[in-house]
């Protein structure tokens, strides 16, 4: 057996011995307190993760609960009795049909649309030389700085005077584009080497084809990342809805709950009615983000590959 000796670590000199039995017991130890810390924040990580879903498995339970007894037992995620009446009534007597079908129609467009404007403002930021170019990215920068609440009734204002209140037009065209889109793009674009782009300008090619063709597709995880975000904010949006449209027909999700909730379509608390369209209004949402979560983790990997 061979040991291995080590300077004194004490005031008097000296050496000491350290065997191989001894470092393994120190290696054993320490490695039992990663296993301790990597358990403790398993556990961490799992009771916060409960916290986050429990008040959506209340919403689930509720759902399938008579009025009485969500009322009563609201916090209880197994129901005394299984109903199906408020899913029955979101088909039957509420227009909920209606509403997804309006808030699929304003998301779609609103997500291909900022899709393509952001992606296009984004790189005549990054790559367009022309003047005033750092005052209109600070100008976007400061709109990001300012709560959406502020620009309502200027939103509201505006579409008046177009004559673009309570229509389609009104309700979609001004989410087309956002300063938070514009700003994921541009630092995307700023990542691709300038010098990808120098072959195809030789060749003569147009600003817009060298956009399309060549940095457009390069982008692709800015893209997704920027897709799930628009069509989860066009989905959930609620504040522009409310003060661009005043016409039953046009209500989307988010005001046909509202109104649930406020009681304009019935009497009572209706608290299963009102989850029972919570749930389906989240059901889209999370299966396109967990379709796409992969390539949204992925987006800093493919800005730097770029």
């Amino acid at each position: 057996m061979t040991a291995a000796v080590t300077p004194a670590t004490g005031g008097t000199g000296g050496t000491s011995i350290r065997t191989p039995e001894r470092s393994f017991r120190r290696k054993k130890q320490i490695g039992g307190r990663a296993r301790a810390n990597m358990l403790l924040g398993y556990l961490i990580l799992i009771g916060l993760a409960l916290i986050y879903i429990y008040p959506f498995l209340i919403s689930i339970s509720a759902s399938f609960k008579t009025d009485a007894e969500a009322t009563q037992n609201a916090l209880s995620i197994i129901p005394d009795t299984i109903t199906f009446a408020a899913y029955e009534r979101l088909f039957g007597d509420v227009p909920f049909p209606l509403w997804a079908g309006n808030t699929l129609l304003v998301s779609v467009v609103v997500t291909v649309g900022r899709v393509f404007f952001d992606s296009l403002a984004g790189y005549a930021l990054s790559r367009l030389q022309f003047r005033g170019r750092t005052a209109v990215f600070v100008a976007f920068i400061a709109i990001l700085s300012v709560p959406g609440v502020v620009l309502l009734i200027p939103r509201f204002l505006i579409l008046q005077q177009l004559g673009l209140y309570d229509t389609y037009g009104g309700m979609i065209i001004p989410l087309l584009s956002t300063a938070a889109g514009v700003f994921i793009m541009k630092q995307f674009f700023d990542s691709i080497p300038v010098s990808i782009e120098e072959a195809a300008r030789i060749d003569g090619a147009s600003t817009f084809r060298v956009f399309w063709t060549i940095v457009l597709p390069m982008a692709r995880p800015a893209l997704v990342t920027l897709f799930i975000l628009s069509f989860q904010g066009s989905w959930n949006e609620l504040g522009h809805f409310i003060v661009s449209r005043q016409s039953p027909e046009l209500n989307t999700l988010t005001t046909g709950v509202a109104s649930l909730v406020s009681g304009q379509l019935g009497s009572g608390n209706q608290y299963p009615l009102q989850l029972a369209a919570a749930v389906l209004m989240t059901i889209p949402v999370a299966v396109l983000f967990f379709i796409f979560q992969r390539r949204i983790m992925n987006t800093t990997a493919g800005a730097e590959k770029g």
